[in-house]
């Protein structure tokens, strides 16, 4: 399977994962770069720096991270976090370099992590639905990690039919495979992007993509599993019942379980708050106001807005 995954990075880029593997030290064992700055679908200067940042264990990378960049939280904490519901997302910011006010957002994910995250077994889609679009595995520390981390991501992309076949039209193209991927994926978690994004994303990673799931659906017609009349595949046998049921309760407890990492984000995330309000603001088209007390108190003040919000994007 075509991977896509040698692209070359910005040089800003470059010089974050510098820094970013000086802060969690020799535990870091590869990182990813993906998301908007990844794609280059429509970020702006505000933007943050998306990363995964996959390490040996937590231990020696969040005791690194302490101490190197002394974080607002413990290093115990964000242990015992990473192993209740892994990735934990932490914020890198005042970094050295030409930009001074770029964010490099690093989701951490121990390798045996990332290995589940990407797996059938896969506890909820986080990592599935990032991994599958478009990316750089931008450093690896030798050839058997980046090979462990390769094989993470191309069994992610393989999972996308599981969980995208129950969402698939009678019959489709690649590009309309690719469509409903990403509006299955976005659906299934509580984030501020409109349906508008669907068609940005599509539009900036068309053509990687094409190459990579092409791939992939020319295997699922070898394997009988989908067959082609000129450009348009179709599903030899539709999913069950029981595989409909299995992918929406997938889908149901993978969304309960971002919501638990909204509140986790704060615990961990520098300046939450604010990133949360810049976040839903730039993809949702309107910028959100606080009220001092909000800002103040917002474990107080700020569940009435929470919920108007998460009720708009069921």
């Amino acid at each position: 399977m075509t991977t896509g995954l040698d692209s070359p990075v910005s040089p800003r880029a470059e010089e974050l994962i510098r820094y970013i593997t000086m802060a969690f030290g020799p535990s870091t064992a590869a990182i990813v770069h993906y998301g908007s700055r990844a794609q280059q679908s429509g970020s702006r200067p505000e933007s943050a720096y998306d990363f995964f940042v996959i390490v040996d264990e937590y231990e020696t990378a969040f005791g690194s991270f302490a101490a190197q960049v002394r974080p607002r939280f413990s290093a115990r904490s964000a242990i015992v976090l990473s192993r209740f519901l892994p990735p934990s997302v932490v914020a890198l910011t005042h970094l050295p370099g030409t930009g001074a006010h770029d964010t490099a957002k690093c989701a951490v994910l121990s390798l045996r992590d990332l290995a589940m995250a990407c797996s059938s077994e896969s506890r909820d889609h986080f990592a599935k639905g990032r991994l599958f679009q478009q990316l750089q595995l931008a450093w690896a520390r030798d050839e058997a990690s980046r090979k462990q981390v390769e094989d993470a991501i191309v069994s992610a992309r393989l999972e996308t039919f599981v969980w995208g076949a129950p969402s698939l039209p009678a019959s489709f193209t690649i590009e309309e495979y690719l469509r409903t991927l990403l509006a299955t994926s976005y659906a299934g978690e509580i984030r501020p992007e409109t349906q508008e994004r669907i068609g940005e994303l599509l539009a900036a990673q068309l053509p990687t993509m094409v190459a990579m799931y092409g791939a992939l659906l020319a295997s699922l017609e070898d394997r009988g599993v989908v067959g082609r009349t000129g450009d348009k595949y179709s599903l030899t046998q539709p999913p069950t019942p029981a595989e409909r049921a299995r992918i929406d309760s997938y889908f149901k407890r993978s969304k309960a379980r971002a919501t638990m990492r909204w509140v986790k984000l704060i615990w961990l995330y520098d300046d939450w708050l604010e990133y949360l309000r810049q976040k839903v603001g730039r993809r949702a088209g309107h910028m959100v106001d606080l009220t001092p007390s909000e800002r103040r108190w917002p474990w107080l003040f700020l569940w009435p807005k929470v919920i108007r919000y998460i009720s708009s994007r069921r």
